[in-house]
Order: C-alpha cells, then sequence, then structure tokens
C-alpha cells in the first residue's frame, strides 16, 4: 500500500508551511505527513508565537502553536499549516509535578486541529526556575548539562537529538516527540466527516 492510498483525503497536499526554522520540528512535520502522502514539500518559516519565550500552562502552550499555525499560513500558498510549542505544567493535584508538554496546531486556513505530546519531567533545578523566571527552560538545561557532561556537544540541544533525547539516552529524539503531537492533530482531518462536517 502506498503512502498516498491510505489517506486520500490528504492526497491533494503539495505544500505545509511550519511556523517555525527548527530543523527537528520541521523534521516532525515532515515524519508525520511520510506515514499518509508522499512528495509533500514542508517548508519552515521564522514566525512569533504571541507568547513568552517560556510558555507555562496550557493555554499558552496551545496558544503558541495556534499562532505559528496562523503565521504560517499567512506566509504564502499552502494547504495546510503547522504550528509547534512547547511549555511547562504544573499539576498540583500529582504533588506538584511539572512537566513539559508539546502541542501541535494544524490549519487549512477555514479548520484548525490540536494535538498534544506525551509529557516528561526536565530536572526539578531547571523547572522551578523555569517557572518562577521564565526563563527558557532549554537554555537553563543546556547550562545544566554542559556542567555535567563537560566533555560532550556544546550546542543547543534543541537543534539536535532535543532535551527529551539527552534526557532519554537518545531514544526519544526532539522531531520524534514532536511527530506524536503533529500525528494526534491530522486526526480531525485525516476523519474530516467525524470531526468537521458533523
Amino acid at each position: 500500500m502506498t503512502p498516498a492510498s491510505r489517506s486520500p483525503v490528504l492526497a491533494h497536499l503539495r505544500t505545509v508551511r511550519v511556523g517555525t526554522r527548527n530543523g527537528p520540528k520541521i523534521e516532525a512535520v515532515r515524519q508525520a505527513l511520510a506515514a499518509y502522502v508522499g512528495g509533500v514539500e514542508v517548508v519552515g518559516h521564522a514566525v512569533g508565537s504571541g507568547v513568552p519565550d517560556q510558555p507555562v500552562g496550557y493555554r499558552e502552550i496551545v496558544d503558541g502553536a495556534r499562532q505559528r499555525a496562523r503565521a504560517a499560513l499567512a506566509e504564502g500558498p499552502c494547504e495546510l499549516a503547522v504550528g509547534i510549542e512547547d511549555g511547562l505544567v504544573a499539576l498540583p493535584e500529582v504533588r506538584g509535578e511539572v512537566l513539559n508538554v508539546g502541542a501541535a496546531v494544524v490549519s487549512d486556513g477555514r479548520r484548525e486541529a490540536l494535538g498534544l505530546s506525551s509529557g516528561f519531567a526536565y530536572p526539578p533545578r531547571c523547572a522551578e526556575r523555569a517557572i518562577a523566571s521564565r526563563e527558557p527552560i532549554g537554555h537553563l538545561f543546556d547550562g545544566l548539562w554542559r556542567e555535567r557532561e563537560p566533555e560532550v556537544e556544546a550546542g543547543p540541544s534543541a537543534l539536535s537529538v532535543g532535551n527529551v533525547g539527552k534526557l532519554s539516552l537518545g531514544v526519544l529524539t526532539r522531531a520524534e516527540y514532536g511527530r506524536h503531537a503533529v500525528l494526534c492533530a491530522l486526526i480531525r482531518f485525516l476523519h474530516p466527516d467525524l470531526y468537521f462536517d458533523a
């Protein structure tokens, strides 16, 4: 079975724009679409999220993803646009647990769909400071990781395997983590009769 035959509703896709220039996030979109349709050009754009550099709470995370999708849609002709945003969610009902969660919003200009990633915990030293000061957790984590592993790569992990990739020892990369959120958002577009036409 060819990818396009698995989803005739996505077979019309030629260009998909993504509201970021971050390579792993663009790859997340590319991989998610490849499961359903081939030959799609996935183009990244540097756009603003409209939320703080360190989003906290589901509202800011989803708003950031939505703003990125809408801004990407405005960048030029395309059939779909995707925005991806990560942030921290405090779970006071679970002993004050704080998890990083990613959101993806997919839009065709008329309809939007939301999907979420799984959640993972950053070391408390990073998470507590990020929530208190709104300092981007990626920078905090990179600093902590350099202290712990001074002989390892010095570049920002967000542009490679990601923080989740480092913490999972490479098993769950940043691109794969984002792919899950994009796939969950695409579900509505795979079954428009069940979601949009009802």
